[in-house]
């Protein structure tokens, strides 16, 4: 299938560029999706961050380089891109469980962590509930927050704005903003083209308030997943989305934000949904 071939192009474009920092902006090109979405793609498909993959790849190939006796440490370490040997032995310590100087010796063992291959898999046993709606262009208001180029920075981001927005009142008063048909708090991520990634914690509404700032959610056609159940389970349902649902729906990602909507405060019975931005393939 046609995203396969796309990631896996990525993932060859990876390897011929190992030694460099990831260019997201290629990759989700090859990929044929944002780099917001090629990383939770990667992420969710192949069980590993972006980030740990490549540390992993490069301490599998620092580890064949410590086999030639005539090579410096501190060369291996700034060729995988570490300026100092106490870095990069954490590094290799992390993943090989022994340092550089240790695995020179040919009675230890090294881990291998080959080149990931993405392959279609036949999932799909438990049921999805989803819509496909089609909304004009709705505004809301609320607070944001910047992200990060990576999703293991943002994985560790947004928690903490939502545990302080429900501290300073924030999130109660923009609960009682809620005017329209949807009566949910939202998180937005306008992680799609746009160079300045950011997360709102927002409501949509007809009213005013110079505290907050306003966004505008573009006219789209969404792929709404409704579930129930603890909230920690929301990115469980995010992963089956992008791994059991989106390869084989004959849709892609749109170029637009990606919604979050929670229906209720308690975290052990939430009642939430994942608005999907979507365009039919080859539009």
């Amino acid at each position: 299938m046609e995203w396969i071939q796309g990631m896996n192009a990525a993932v060859n474009f990876i390897e011929e560029h190992i030694l460099e920092d990831p260019d997201l902006d290629k990759l989700g090109k090859l990929a044929g999706c944002s780099p917001h979405h090629f990383q939770r793609i990667f992420t969710y498909i192949g069980g590993v961050t972006l980030t740990e993959y490549l540390r992993r790849r490069r301490m599998s190939l620092a580890a064949v380089d410590l086999k030639d006796e005539n090579a410096k440490v501190i060369d291996i370490a700034l060729k995988y891109g570490y300026d100092s040997p106490t870095a990069f032995n954490r590094a290799f310590q992390s993943i090989h469980g022994i340092s550089p100087t240790q695995a020179r010796d040919n009675k230890v063992a090294l881990k291998a962590f080959p080149p990931i291959v993405f392959q279609m898999t036949v999932r799909g046993t438990q049921e999805m509930n989803y819509r496909i709606e089609k909304r004009d262009a709705f505004r809301v208001v609320g607070k944001r927050i910047a992200l990060k180029p990576t999703l293991e920075e943002n994985f560790k981001i947004t928690p903490g704005f939502w545990q302080q927005s429900a501290i300073d009142g924030t999130i109660e008063k923009l609960a009682g903003m809620m005017d329209t048909d949807l009566l949910g708090l939202m998180g937005v991520s306008t992680c799609n083209a746009q160079d300045d990634w950011e997360y709102y914690i927002a409501v949509a509404t007809t009213k005013e308030d110079d505290s907050f700032e306003e966004f505008m959610i573009p006219s789209s056609t969404w792929a709404v997943f409704y579930q129930e159940g603890p909230l920690l389970k929301v990115q469980e349902l995010e992963a089956r989305i992008v791994t059991e649902w989106l390869p084989t729906s004959g849709y892609e990602y749109a170029n637009a934000p990606e919604i979050e909507m929670y229906y209720n405060p308690d975290p052990d019975k939430a009642r939430y949904e994942i608005w999907l931005p979507i365009v039919r393939k080859g539009e």
